[in-house]
């Protein structure tokens, strides 16, 4: 039991990332407080993840309602040992074609929601706890369409190494897991279709060494490193997980969809 008779707040907790994060959270001993915007996914998590897990119901990208569940759920459970930022969207923003509508839903959920969890969650969090945020490889690989989600993770990577500077006064450590592809809900705007899928699978795969996609629990895994006292003395760095795809030689096939 690494988490034994730890809390854990994890936003955007009832599918992808964030719910296998939760439900290996609890297996380990954690009692884990979950954010998402659908009551009735929220409702089938808990009863997944067990181990008296609680739900709080709100929209990330509305800062007084993620406000005032951070609370809720920090009085409930008591305090957090751990924090993880996980919740987020996908999107493309090609140049010449976006809205500011579009372009700002992305910031605000994959950035500005960030800051302002971990800012609401402070005044709970036990010293020498452990807070995550979850990035992408996006920062860095330059990929077409992208650039709005791009700027959303690495102002991620640029608030993971602050905020550890920020809490390192109470041995509070901040990092950050930086997935690759990965099978998730996110992709179900681009590939509606099993087919559609598939095809998007296979294309993103062919830049990825390992040759396939990687799974929530594999990302899960790292979280929970991360979580756990294991990681004490680790701070303001970050775990990628992408199959070895930013660390492909040059000449590589690369990814252009």
């Amino acid at each position: 039991m690494r988490l034994a008779n730890k809390t854990a707040l994890i936003t955007g907790g009832n599918s992808g990332i964030g719910l296998a994060t939760a439900k290996m959270f609890a297996a380990e001993g954690a009692r884990v407080a979950i954010t998402g915007r659908d009551r009735k996914r929220l409702d089938d998590a808990v009863v997944l993840i067990g181990n008296g897990a609680i739900a709080i119901q709100a929209d990330v990208t509305d800062i007084e309602a993620l406000e005032q569940g951070i609370t809720e759920a920090g009085k409930t459970l008591g305090r957090f040992d751990i924090v993880f930022a996980n919740a987020g969207i996908g999107g493309a923003t090609p140049l010449g074609q976006t809205t500011l509508a579009q372009f700002d839903q992305i910031i605000r959920t994959n950035l500005t929601a960030v800051f302002f969890t971990v800012q609401a969650a402070l005044p709970y969090v036990a010293d020498n706890g452990s807070v995550i945020l979850n990035g992408s490889v996006h920062a860095v690989l330059g990929m077409p369409h992208s650039a709005g989600y791009a700027a959303t993770k690495a102002g991620v990577r640029a608030m993971t190494r602050n905020f550890a500077t920020d809490l390192a006064p109470r041995g509070i450590r901040v990092n950050q897991v930086t997935p690759g592809g990965t099978r998730t809900p996110i992709w179900d705007n681009r590939a509606p279709t099993a087919d559609d899928y598939a095809a998007l699978e296979a294309r993103i795969s062919r830049a990825i060494p390992f040759g396939r996609f990687g799974e929530a629990d594999e990302l899960a895994q790292s979280a929970l490193f991360l979580a756990s006292d294991e990681s004490r003395y680790i701070t303001g760095s970050e775990i990628v997980v992408d199959g070895g795809a930013t660390g492909a030689p040059a000449g590589a096939p690369a990814y252009r969809g």
